[in-house]
């Protein structure tokens, strides 16, 4: 009589889209792996029989990539290389029923908020016990921290409060909690992160808090950077800038999305903001933090925008001479305010208008690069490829910003800090010796 081999389930869960999807996939790893179930992260082995796509849906290109994805594991399914296929993620949560009707395929789909009904699957169990704790999936030495869900603002080209929700805070002790845990496995460097920074606290303590946060986790002994993403603008706090100034482990950088700079643009995509309140709020920073990074993201070719409109945040970034930039093209979202207006603007332009903001701040980057050159910066050691490490300043936040590249004859941890002297400058990149 033949007996079926029973074989232990192995997942893998493969994350699209932004730090947020990486934080929600490592907790989920925490949680299978708490119940004895094995589970890798984005696993190139194929030695795994469950995967789990945590689908990204923020805009047009994010979501053909997830769905690309889904249909990839499907394919695999059907020729017996996977017994179940599961989606969850910010996809799912907004597409769903299509999604179930689409590709019938996988076993499963599940909101953003569902984790524990995908434990469900494995028959295991939410521990409730373990908030805070994770899987991480990057590099031993930093991590991200996301210290609230959902968002309230109305910003009428965004998608996120129809996948995430309200905004909801994690409370200080939770996160001060999670930082040291962090700390313990040799976490060095954490990154905040929300779909708003600034609005922290505002539910649970009735004032917006994240000062008092930042302090808090300054004082967690071993935490040797703390780096704050995507920071509202309108009515922000200066708190915040006296929290960074006064703590030698938060580093001077703010990652502060403005979207655009023409106030007709700016009224259109509801940022509750002017041009020059703009100007003036970033005078402000940088006249209590001189030598700050700023990092900002601006949207090309928004419904209605005109070539004037491109002209005048050109001379924006002339202006204001932001540290770091990321330019994406407009997509047009249902369910947002934003898809009442005509998207009148051809996908070709939008790129094109992409491509002349990025050329202005390729030459403001390559001078503010050049300008490092001969001074000396506490480097933090990412990792060793082609030969050569690869580094990154406080200034620096992990992929999105520049990297210090330092030459691999002498060796080097991965995860030290080392003092790098600049010696070349490139567009986005610097190259040093260690002293």
């Amino acid at each position: 009589m033949k007996t079926k081999t029973l074989h232990r389930d192995k997942v893998n869960i493969i994350t699209l889209g932004c730090s947020k999807n990486m934080v929600d996939s490592e907790v989920l790893s925490g949680q299978l792996q708490a119940n004895e179930i094995e589970v890798v992260h984005e696993s190139g082995k194929k030695d795994h029989n469950i995967v789990i796509v945590n689908t990204c849906g923020f805009i047009e290109k994010a979501k053909e990539e997830s769905v690309h994805t889904i249909l990839q594991q499907v394919e695999l399914k059907r020729r017996g290389k996977l017994d179940k296929v599961y989606v969850t993620g910010c996809l799912s949560e907004r597409y769903k029923n299509n999604l179930e009707t689409e590709i019938p395929e996988v076993d499963a789909y599940f909101g953003t908020m569902e984790l524990p009904l995908i434990l469900k699957q494995f028959d295991a169990d939410y521990k409730a016990e373990l908030i805070g704790e994770r899987l991480l999936s990057t590099p031993q030495h930093y991590a991200y921290m996301k210290i609230s869900e959902g968002c309230n603002r109305t910003c009428s080209f965004c998608a996120i409060p129809l996948m995430r929700g309200q905004h909801v805070s994690r409370t200080i002790e939770s996160l001060v909690d999670e930082a040291k845990r962090l700390v313990d496995r040799g976490v060095k460097e954490v990154m905040l992160i929300a779909q708003e920074l600034t609005y922290y606290g505002l539910d649970i303590y009735k004032k917006r808090e994240l000062p008092h946060l930042l302090n808090a986790l300054a004082d967690v002994k071993g935490l040797e950077w703390i780096r704050l993403h995507y920071a509202y603008p309108s009515k922000f706090p200066m708190e915040i800038i006296d929290a960074i100034k006064d703590r030698d482990n938060i580093c001077n950088y703010l990652d502060m999305p403005l979207q655009h700079a023409a106030n007709n643009m700016l009224r259109l995509m509801k940022r509750q903001i002017t041009r020059e309140e703009m100007e003036d709020l970033i005078h402000q920073i940088r006249y209590k933090i001189p030598g700050i990074c700023l990092r900002t993201t601006l949207i090309a070719g928004f419904p209605g925008e005109t070539q004037d409109d491109v002209e005048e945040l050109k001379t924006f970034l002339q202006k204001m001479r932001f540290d770091r930039v990321g330019t994406f093209t407009y997509s047009h979202e249902e369910g947002t305010s934003a898809h009442d207006l005509v998207d009148d603007i051809p996908a070709a332009v939008k790129e094109e208008r992409a491509e002349e903001i990025m050329e202005v701040q390729q030459e403001i980057s390559l001078e503010k690069n050049q300008e490092k050159v001969g001074k000396t910066f506490k480097v933090m050691i990412d990792k060793k490829e082609a030969g050569r490490y690869l580094g990154r300043t406080e200034f620096d936040s992990v992929e999105v910003d520049n990297e210090v590249i330092i030459d691999g004859k002498k060796k080097l941890a991965i995860g030290e800090f080392v003092n790098v002297k600049i010696t070349k400058a490139f567009d986005y990149d610097i190259e040093g010796v260690v002293v």
